[in-house]
């Protein structure tokens, strides 16, 4: 989807950070500002692990409001003075940022993924990306003192830039671009590591360029609209090769992304994102991840466990940086509930996309729950209306789990369960389901290399790492018992009246139909 020129008549979405900011800070309890020193090392990720990280990280742990860190240790001089951590990792506050309730996202996402706008190219002197610049053949540039870049722990291989949006082009196709989020390890004053799991557009476009001896330009935009971020988390087949996903946010706000001409690339960067690195991947040559602290791990990945450090990973030369004044970097804890939407939520437009196509008002909502960081275990809440409908919503899990490559399991209940709550579900298992009759195991398919056990250390019977045994349950009713199992009718009562002071503005599992 190439991008267009801005005009008067179409000059490009202004939503950026700064105003999702604004709308955060009209509601309590959804941004905390702290100018208590932190240190970017391992600290601050320490610190909201407790806060809001959510997710799979280690217990104690909570949902809570997303955190600036105004007083960095080590920092306090330079450009960048704040950190954003957590701007993603509520549901709630998704659907803040994108105007919709967090039940209805998955249809929001879904819509917008079929609707895309494509991006508009802004000229120079309107980039708000732009405003400093700092070019890396200049004497005293050292990207790991001009950005506070963080750790999540100890062991972590190095500071990585964990919400770097990189964006890429192929070589002989400028027009044919993707974005994409990388994990990026800082190792040198001008070098970073990136990892590129299977089957990245942008891995593709690298390989194209180092086939011919040829540098990739890249960018590397960072602090966002929240709209960007989710909208880049698609994948294939969703979004196929040769798709932009930038115009699934264009699509969300009305108008494209705005970009802008990189200072010292043949790239685009995002033009309102408070911080971009411009930067080449380089032809054949590759690093070591933890080069520098030899710990043997990369960082917390999203099923909650430390990934291991990669032995060779292609290298990124940084030309140049720039950013907004009083920048802000924005991150996120590894395996906490920020991963879950970010990924997820896209998860459940692709399923609920596909299995409307195909089995047209069977499934009402879709939620890639956070225990498998949103990517191994989604939750389908399907209805049936006749008998003719049994046996459909196993269909529907079939087509889940060959929309999304990744996912391991698939939870079937009716539309009288939350899926938004886990004990609603785990009721479900418990009274409606029975191991032998209800399970059904898909065997040595193609699953995701981040979760441990998908190796043959674990299960002999799987022939590769990333690889596993895919399983569906059914904890749905069977038709003909539906009288049996309806739940207990309490009757209907306004409580508000009685307890005001507990109940806001709450949408109940039924709305996911309308």
């Amino acid at each position: 989807m190439p991008p267009q020129f801005a005009t008067d008549d179409n000059p490009g979405s202004e939503w950026d950070l700064r105003r999702v900011l604004d709308v955060w800070r009209q509601h309590r309890g959804q941004l905390l500002e702290s100018r208590h020193p932190v240190d970017p090392q391992a600290e601050l990720a320490g610190v909201y692990r407790h806060i809001g990280a959510g997710g799979t990280v280690p217990r104690p742990t909570r949902i809570g409001p997303a955190m600036i860190f105004s007083r960095l240790k080590g920092y306090e001089d330079g450009p960048v003075s704040r950190v954003l951590v957590g701007a993603m990792a509520s549901r709630e506050r998704v659907g803040m940022a994108l105007d919709c309730v967090p039940q209805r996202l998955t249809r929001r996402l879904g819509e917008a993924v079929l609707g895309a706008l494509p991006p508009v190219v802004v000229e120079d002197g309107k980039v708000p990306c732009q405003e400093q610049v700092f070019h890396a053949d200049d004497d005293g540039f050292d990207l790991r003192a001009l950005l506070p870049t963080p750790t999540n722990t100890p062991d972590d291989a190095g500071p990585f830039l964990c919400l770097g949006l990189v964006l890429g082009s192929h070589p002989d196709d400028p027009d044919n671009s993707d974005v994409t989020i990388h994990r990026l390890c800082v190792q040198a004053r001008d070098e970073l590591s990136i990892f590129f799991a299977p089957g990245r557009h942008i891995d593709v476009y690298r390989q194209a360029a180092e086939r011919t001896g040829r540098p990739l330009p890249v960018s590397i935009s960072m602090g966002l609209d929240p709209a960007i971020y989710v909208g880049s988390c698609f994948e294939a087949p969703t979004t196929p090769y040769g798709f932009d996903e930038l115009g699934v946010a264009g699509a969300l706000r009305g108008a494209g992304v705005q970009l802008a001409r990189c200072v010292s690339i043949d790239q685009y960067a995002i033009a309102r994102a408070e911080i971009v690195i411009e930067g080449e991947i380089l032809p054949e040559r590759r690093m070591r991840e933890d080069q520098n602290s030899r710990t043997g791990y990369a960082m917390p990945e999203f099923p909650g466990y430390n990934g291991e450090a990669n032995p060779s990973l292609p290298v990124i030369r940084v030309r140049a940086v720039t950013m907004r004044r009083d920048a802000i970097l924005q991150t996120l804890v590894g395996p906490g509930e920020e991963h879950t939407n970010l990924a997820g939520i896209p998860t459940e437009s692709s399923i609920f996309n596909a299995v409307e196509r195909s089995l047209p008002g069977l499934v009402g909502n879709v939620y890639a729950h956070t225990a498998g960081g949103g990517k191994l275990l989604a939750v389908l809440q399907v209805r049936k209306k006749c008998a003719g409908d049994e046996g459909r919503e196993r269909q529907a899990a079939l087509i889940a789990l060959g929309v999304c490559r990744e996912l391991k399991n698939v939870i079937l209940v009716d539309d009288d369960v939350d899926i938004f709550d886990s004990d609603d579900v785990l009721w479900a298992m418990q009274t409606r389901y029975q191991g032998d009759v209800d399970t059904i195991f898909i065997p040595r398919v193609t699953g995701h290399v981040l979760d441990p056990s998908q190796t043959p250390e674990y299960n002999a019977c799987l022939p590769a790492r990333g690889t596993t045994c895919k399983t569906i349950f059914d904890c749905t009713v069977p038709w003909h018992m539906r009288e049996r199992f309806r739940r207990a009718p309490f009757a209907e009562a306004d409580p508000v009246p009685f307890a005001p002071e507990l109940f806001g503005r709450e949408v109940d599992s039924g709305e996911a139909w309308s």
